[in-house]
């Protein structure tokens, strides 16, 4: 405990980084932190502004109004020609109470269901230190139009927008944000739809979980694909006992038996998920055909639309609905920040009003505050502009990857869908992905081997996806040379032979086949 202000001031802001910017901020936190935490004592006696200023190297102001705002706040205490002061405390907290031993016991007999015990994706929650981060559903720190969103977030921080947005909705949502969708987001999408057809959810994944919950019984017959999303088939499993592996192939889901037997299937048509396949026109007819005539709901996950435009646009299957089939789910994670946590559903009014209902039952409604900032970067016409910059810098690396993948994976089969942000690889029989994504990992490499996408285990063993969005155009080609050191990957291919195996992707194995 720090009661002599003087040289163990420095470890307390070894945190701070003028390079980071808002330099008031992070001295606030550095000396709020140390206050809660009981580093620093009631009556200590802090550094004046002049020599905290000299320590930070940063203006004698800065210290003044960082000390001024934890005066005012009850933190510190001024004392006249003597300095500032830590505040006594306003109350003395209760004393801990010890854990009892063996507290962690006897939980797991207790749970209803395991949902821990699925194998997840390879992604570190620190992926950001990675230099050469391959990941999908990640968008480049650079990216992120931070200016704009500052403004969004101004505009939603007036005091009329504060007095709209700060009241309990109960199961309602932003009603700018709402316009902003049916205006000026779903038209791009060829999707118009009232705005009693629309709702707010956290993300695309809170979307699939509440439509699943709200038609898929114990009885239900539920298909997803395989491959396909992990988190779609055990969001399934926790729902229905009879769950359907919908095989896949170069076109997209196939509507077979499989597909023909279902109530409700789960597709990501757009791009699939993982190999970013583009469902093809023909497959789509046949898809939409064969839910008509049996009756099956389709819910259409278009996580990635509006990232970037690359060959013929391809309009979602909503759009080519009239009799509203087709439950359509979008996201603003892949083209602004997954840490945003926005989604959307657009579906048939009875169906919307169930899903508001089942929302407010557990968690009301998604916070307003980022709602109204949501609006108000759509609005200002921020959300345009900047996905005409990721637009073009995805199109620049997109074109990076074709070209570079010959060189460094050779002997591989690889994929990637018109507008897709990720590349679909297909390695050697004998290579183990999770193994080539343990060593990559010391190069520096993330990628993400496919093993986790497929239904049963040993599958899609030599498979792995390399998403491009997530690091700088300058890292892509050094990345790529890395990962090739860290494989074991055959001598180049000829440019002829790279070519041909890009243009002509092959039939994705499936446990169905």
């Amino acid at each position: 405990m720090i009661r002599d202000p003087g040289p163990a001031w420095a470890p307390l802001f070894s945190r701070f980084d003028r390079a980071q910017g808002q330099l008031k901020a992070q001295i606030r936190h550095a000396l709020v932190q140390a206050l809660d935490a009981g580093v620093l004592q009631p009556g200590t006696k802090l550094p004046s502004g002049r020599q905290l200023a000299a320590l930070l190297d940063v203006a004698r102001i800065t210290i003044v109004e960082v000390y001024q705002q934890l005066v005012d706040q009850g933190y510190l205490v001024a004392r006249e020609r003597s300095g500032i002061f830590v505040a006594p405390p306003a109350a003395s907290l209760p004393a801990p109470i010890p854990a009892a031993d063996g507290g962690d016991e006897g939980w797991e007999q207790r749970f209803a269901i395991r949902p821990g015990r699925a194998v997840n994706l390879y992604k570190p929650h620190d992926w950001q230190r990675y230099r050469y981060p391959f990941l999908f559903g990640e968008l480049d720190p650079a990216l992120f139009p931070a200016a704009e969103w500052r403004d969004a977030v101004k505009v939603a921080s007036s005091k009329g927008a504060i007095q709209s947005w700060s009241v309990d909705m109960i199961d309602a949502d932003d009603r700018l944000l709402i316009e902003q969708l049916c205006q000026n987001v779903l038209p791009r999408r060829a999707i118009w739809a009232a705005p009693e057809e629309v709702m707010v959810t956290l993300g695309a994944q809170q979307a699939l979980y509440f439509l699943l919950r709200l038609f898929a019984g114990p009885g239900t017959v539920v298909g997803v694909e395989d491959p396909g999303y992990p988190d779609s088939r055990r969001m399934a499993q926790l729902q229905t006992r009879h769950l359907r592996h919908i095989a896949v192939d170069a076109e997209g889901a196939v509507p077979d038996a499989a597909f023909a037997a279902c109530d409700l299937v789960l597709l990501t048509p757009g791009h699939h998920s993982p190999t970013s396949v583009v469902m093809s026109p023909e497959r789509r007819r046949e898809v939409m055909h064969l839910a008509r005539a049996r009756g099956i709901i389709l819910v259409e996950d278009d996580y990635d639309a509006d990232l970037f435009a690359e060959g013929a646009p391809m309009p979602p299957l909503r759009a080519t609905d009239p009799e509203r089939r087709v439950i359509h789910v979008g996201s603003f994670s892949k083209t602004l920040s997954p840490g945003l946590r926005l989604g959307f559903v657009v579906a048939p009014r009875p169906v919307i009003s169930e899903l508001r209902a089942l929302r407010r039952l557990s968690m009301r409604h998604p916070p307003s505050n980022n709602q109204r900032a949501m609006a108000s970067f759509i609005a200002l016409g921020h959300y345009r502009s900047h996905l005409r910059r990721v637009d073009a810098a995805l199109a620049q690396r997109a074109q990076l990857m074709d070209r570079l993948l010959p060189q460094h994976l050779a002997g591989c089969r690889w994929q990637r869908g018109a507008g897709a942000s990720s590349v679909w690889v297909t390695g050697p029989d004998t290579l183990d992905a999770r193994r080539l994504a343990e060593a990559a990992r010391h190069h520096g490499v993330l990628m993400e081997p496919g093993e986790a996408f497929f239904a049963e285990p040993g599958q899609g063993r030599n498979s792995f996806r390399l998403g491009f969005s997530s690091l700088a155009t300058e890292r892509i080609e050094d990345g790529l040379a890395r990962l090739a050191a860290a494989g074991p990957f055959a001598p180049e291919l000829s440019p002829t032979c790279a070519m041909r195996q890009q243009e002509t992707p092959q039939p994705l194995q499936t446990a169905a086949e």
